[in-house]
């Protein structure tokens, strides 16, 4: 997986949901905008301050995200 710079976690931001660049907008808001059929151009004019690389890698990061596995660890 590439080195994702944009999408940052904090526990005191979101209740630590992947963000973009620290603000407080979720990678969950913004694949959820994309998944109803908005627009790029939309998005970036709802939320100004976004860059329109920072919704390429939300989509990057949501992507990996879903092919990931997670493997169910034995108890000791």
């Amino acid at each position: 997986m590439q080195n994702l710079t944009r999408i940052t976690r904090n526990p005191e931001v979101m209740g630590g949901k992947p963000c973009i660049r620290g603000m407080r907008v979720t990678v969950g808001t913004i694949v959820g905008l994309m998944a109803s059929g908005h627009s790029n151009s939309e998005i970036l004019k709802a939320y100004p301050y976004l860059e329109e690389a920072d919704i390429y890698e939300a989509l990057a990061y949501a992507a990996w995200r879903a092919e990931e596995i997670e493997v169910p660890l034995r108890s000791a």
